[in-house]
């Protein structure tokens, strides 16, 4: 298998991560995409991912899946034993359920900051730029940071009583945060908790030092 992504990237991160909480690193090669050069919008790249994000798995028959929430699925279930996703239909449920909500209230709006309201990937890479827009999306995050300090309040992770694919988002969320000088609210003790627990795990230590 092959992926393409770029090194420190929080959205690559979510899929680095579950390569190593699967023990599959070995079976990966990554190759580099450079998104601070616009690699991710050229006609090549398009061709493989027409969305233009990274990361983007290729498999030995040359099919291509890109988003984190897809590509981690199937990398849950090769060995046959997810654990990551689910496996009663409402461990997968509320698994993707709570994966969706940290995309959509964390992950994504911090994204959506970095890109309107910071100089971002470059003038060569971002086009267009709504400030306002993207502080409005900043406050969205954080409020999103509020909303998992208050399920973490009541549980260990963020669905329920082991760690899963929506922790590994929320983590992404948080590289992103700190990327671009997004804290989190000193208010927020579980969350704070939780991160420094899920830290500890090899897959979250390690993920920056995989090989390109």
């Amino acid at each position: 298998m092959k992926i393409y992504d770029w090194h420190t990237g929080p959205y690559p991160a979510r899929i680095r991560i579950a390569l190593g909480e699967k023990g599959l690193r070995p079976q990966v090669e990554f190759q580099s995409v450079d998104l601070w050069k616009g690699e991710h919008k050229t006609p090549e790249f398009l061709a493989k991912n027409y969305s233009g994000t990274l990361p983007v798995l290729e498999l030995p028959n040359g099919i291509f899946l890109a988003e984190c929430t897809a590509i981690t699925q199937y990398l849950d279930r090769l060995d046959g034993k997810p654990w990551l996703t689910g496996q009663t239909p409402l461990e997968q449920g509320v698994i993707h359920m709570m994966n969706k909500r940290a995309e959509l209230e964390l992950l994504d709006p911090i994204s959506v900051y970095f890109h309107h309201a910071t100089p971002g990937l470059g003038p060569q890479v971002e086009l267009y730029q709504n400030a306002e827009w993207g502080l409005r999306q900043r406050d969205k995050g954080l409020r999103g940071m509020s909303y998992f300090n208050s399920v973490l309040e009541h549980q260990p992770y963020v669905a329920g009583d082991a760690f899963s694919m929506a922790d590994i988002t929320v983590i992404g969320g948080l590289i992103f945060a700190s990327l671009v000088d997004v804290a989190v609210p000193d208010h927020c003790h579980a969350l704070r908790a939780w991160h420094e627990k899920v830290q500890q795990r090899p897959s979250v230590q390690n993920w920056i030092t995989m090989s390109d």
